[in-house]
């Protein structure tokens, strides 16, 4: 920590270190880019975990969680824009890929354009759209943003910001696609896409030239939501992001909060909350089987997974009155105890589902025109995992060790036994096999905790109104499809002053052009198919 601090103040000696979980530290804007490089090639911060926005008032300015994949350090850097007019940074997209959709996010919502970006379109509200809405003196009024009927205007070129030698930053443009391009829509509206999203892809003959992704169709505004939202109000809209993780996003809501406040949570709900969430990765392990299946051809195997799926729907439905949508996790615990029956049905299901999942190796994984379809398509290399976030089983089937659970463990992760599935072919068929051994997994920890629920309470109780201290606080869990993060920012308020979630989905998304470029569009579907993203994730 020591060296890592001297090493800060080498290379931006302005910088402040400020109170924090982790290292963290302000740079001013002209020392930013520099000691980005540095921390990218020399320390090998290789992992950008998070970029978030911030309002600060006088200033704009962005928050950025670097993670070391070799040591596990983890560094906060925070720096400003110099105009709060002109909010202007460098780029960092071409040292972590995946600050690449993350700049055009907080261009969306902040107005912060990135120099050296070579895309600053907005990326989920309309091209039309007035101003900037998570900042903090937005006009949130239907003026200047009425309700439009009128299709939005794609753009096939975008403004740039270009820094000269001398220093000078130039406005260019950049063409998407030039006029002699072949470009198809696969959604808004499209049964591979699972969801309203849109990928505008430019092609020569069948082969894929470009993937140009088009979010914000379901935006829902959430993190703006949460600013005029108490804590405990700010539960109910994570099981909307992710609904097939949605015990694992409140989860990790909750924990960060109680982090915040020094909540012990008792016992009983620790293991009640691992177990749900084990619980809620089978569940949407089994969907991505079934509907993977389905979008490659094979209707029976989209049954037997729904068939599957729906007894963790029963057991689920059982204790906690929802079967999608839980709203089960509490501040402090969980909103009650188990159903009576709840164990026996767990344990009926971990003996029931393994004769299953010979059936779906029998039925989908050793078809022969199926492994053609998987193997060797879509290729991602751990090193371009790493660069672009993307975490989960994705990142897992490209050699990436990036498992929460055991990186950065929780709950009670630490005393179960389990093993993190890890393959080198990072292909699509890498992908599927991962998330199905994940499954054997998940059933191995479930068997170790569902005898073994201490007795006591199930939720320390809590007050209705709830202060963070202020200060700023980062939590991260293991979700369904990877790392989901939620960072706030309390200034001792009952609201948050800035809540962040960071989407698993978003790189997913982010990564499919490097994935589908070279390949036939109809390989497109089963690479989408395989990364598993889930849009309300990303339109958040």
């Amino acid at each position: 920590m020591e060296n890592l601090k001297e090493y800060i103040a080498g290379w931006a000696p302005e910088a402040v270190e400020e109170k924090g979980e982790v290292l963290t530290v302000r740079v001013e804007p002209g020392d930013f880019r520099e000691l980005a490089v540095h921390l990218r090639n020399d320390l090998e911060f290789d992992y950008l975990v998070c970029m978030t926005g911030m309002d600060w008032g006088e200033k704009l300015g962005v928050i950025y969680h670097f993670r070391s994949t070799l040591s596990g350090e983890n560094l906060v850097v925070k720096t400003e824009a110099a105009d709060r007019e002109k909010p202007e940074l460098f780029t960092v997209c071409d040292l972590w890929a995946a600050a690449g959709l993350n700049e055009r996010e907080i261009f969306d919502f902040f107005g912060i354009r990135f120099i050296n970006h070579p895309d600053m379109r907005r990326l989920f509200l309309r091209n039309d759209w007035v101003g900037y809405p998570l900042r903090k003196d937005y006009d949130a009024g239907e003026v200047l943003n009425p309700v439009r009927l009128e299709s939005d205007e794609t753009l096939d070129v975008t403004p740039v910001l270009e820094a000269q030698e001398d220093g000078i930053v130039e406005e260019k443009e950049n063409v998407v696609f030039e006029d002699s391009e072949y470009v198809v829509n696969i959604g808004p509206q499209h049964p591979a896409t699972h969801g309203v999203l849109r990928f505008r892809v430019s092609l020569e003959g069948e082969i894929v030239k470009k993937v140009d992704v088009n979010c914000g169709y379901i935006h829902r505004g959430i993190e703006k939501m949460c600013e005029s939202m108490t804590y405990p109000q700010t539960l109910a809209l994570t099981d909307r992001l992710d609904y097939l993780s949605a015990h694992q996003n409140r989860h990790a809501l909750c924990m960060c909060i109680e982090k915040a406040l020094g909540l012990e949570v008792p016992e009983r709900a620790v293991y009640i909350r691992v177990v749900m969430d084990e619980l809620t990765r089978v569940a949407s392990h089994l969907l991505f089987w079934s509907t993977f299946c389905m979008d490659l051809g094979a209707l029976t195997a989209f049954f037997y997974g729904f068939r599957d799926r729906e007894k963790i729907l029963n057991l689920l439905e059982e204790t906690c009155g929802g079967r999608l949508i839980m709203n089960y996790n509490v501040i402090g615990g969980v909103m009650a105890d188990i159903h009576p029956d709840f164990v026996k049905g767990v344990k009926d299901f971990i003996r029931y589902l393994p004769p299953m999942m010979k059936e779906y190796d029998e039925v989908f994984t050793g078809n022969v025109i199926a492994r053609q379809r998987m193997k060797g398509i879509g290729v991602l290399t751990r090193e371009q995992a790493i660069s672009f976030g993307v975490t989960g089983p994705s990142g897992r089937a490209s050699g990436w060790a990036c498992d929460v659970r055991k990186k950065l463990p929780y709950g009670i992760y630490e005393k179960v036994n389990f093993k993190e599935i890890l393959r080198e072919d990072g292909d699509v068929f890498g992908r599927y096999k991962v998330r199905l051994e994940e499954i054997t997994e998940s059933l191995r920890i479930l068997e170790q905790l569902i005898d073994n629920i201490p007795e006591g309470a199930y939720a320390l109780k809590t007050k209705p109104i709830l202060k963070l201290p202020e200060g700023s606080y980062f939590t991260s869990v293991e979700a369904s499809r990877g790392e989901f993060g939620v960072f706030i920012e309390s200034r001792g308020e009952k609201y948050p002053y800035r809540l962040k979630f960071r989407s698993p989905g978003l790189p997913l998304v982010s990564v499919v052009d490097t994935l589908a470029t070279g390949n036939k569009i109809a390989d497109l579907i089963a690479i989408g198919g395989s990364l598993d993203y889930v849009v309300p994730d990303i339109d958040r």
